[in-house]
């Protein structure tokens, strides 16, 4: 049984500019390996990695020697097809070897377009089928409060999938057990594969059916990785019995690459050599602004 008296790591305390550089770093790493696989899902990316940048670099207690570590922070992607912006930071880390990174889809090669906890260190959640990771990020939380565990579990949503009737059953059962070390992250960029989500099925007022829901709901800038780093660290220490929280991180699909923030269809494409490059430029130049 872990003990209360048992000394927990340090947060991670990247600075400003340090986290400003990893959200860069995700964007111009997803389309390198994207260039790879010849597909991917640019725009998804790069909504959310000031979000990824945040958890990774500011907020989340992990030990890339020690993956299974039974008191590590757990992160859960409902969005799975974002993987291919986790996995740089995840090499970055040291949980594999940066050069597994040029294998990505490859025959034989554990990093897929989705996340396999089987077979990639630092994975907790196999995410695929959309709507399932909050359920499972409850069941980590319960799992940690049975064995008097004291980490935190954040649950990356997307804002399509608050169309999945599973994320309100979890959403309940979150506020019924009072989980105060669960934190929802809804990356709210507007958009999913059939475009707007307003215009497939409207979500709105979303904060306040979270807190209808019993939730204590937070709205951050998710392109600003400070304020989302600020504010899930104050999340992270709440008291295990408080109510659990939603963040409504509000982005743009396709952050960084102007004709990408403007059209919906960059949900999954393949950019050319040369306008991968271009890509990439722009990103650089906007990093630096």
């Amino acid at each position: 049984m872990h003990s209360a008296t048992t000394l927990l790591p340090d947060r991670p305390t990247a600075d400003d500019a340090s986290l400003a550089d990893r959200a860069t770093f995700v964007r111009t790493e997803a389309i390198r390996l994207i260039e790879i696989a010849k597909v991917g899902h640019y725009s998804s990316v790069f909504s959310a990695a000031e979000i990824f940048a945040a958890l990774y670099y500011g907020v989340m207690r992990t030990d890339s020697a020690n993956p299974a570590w039974a008191d590590r922070d757990r992160f859960l992607m409902g969005k799975g097809h974002a993987a291919v912006g986790l996995f740089p930071i995840l090499a970055d880390l040291g949980y594999f070897s940066r050069e597994v990174l040029d294998s990505y889809t490859r025959l034989g090669s554990p990093l897929g377009d989705h996340p396999d906890m089987t077979k990639v260190a630092g994975i907790d959640f196999s995410s695929g089928s959309i709507g399932h990771a909050l359920s499972n990020g409850l069941g980590m939380a319960l799992g940690g409060r049975l064995a008097g565990r004291d980490f935190s579990v954040f649950v990356m949503l997307g804002d399509g999938e608050m169309q999945e009737g599973q994320v309100w059953e979890a959403a309940l059962a979150g506020a019924h057990h009072r989980l105060g070390k669960l934190v929802a992250i809804v990356d709210r960029n507007g958009f999913q594969l059939d475009g707007s989500v307003d215009d497939v099925i409207g979500i709105e007022p979303l904060g306040d059916k979270w807190r209808a829901f019993g939730w204590e709901v937070h709205e951050v800038d998710g392109h600003d990785a400070s304020a989302v780093r600020d504010l899930l660290r104050a999340l992270a220490e709440r008291p295990a019995d408080a109510a659990p929280s939603c963040v409504v991180a509000h982005t743009k699909k396709g952050k960084g690459v102007a004709y990408m923030e403007e059209e919906p269809g960059w949900h999954l494409g393949y950019l050319v050599p040369a306008d991968a490059e271009a890509a990439v430029a722009e990103i650089l130049e906007g990093g630096r602004a």
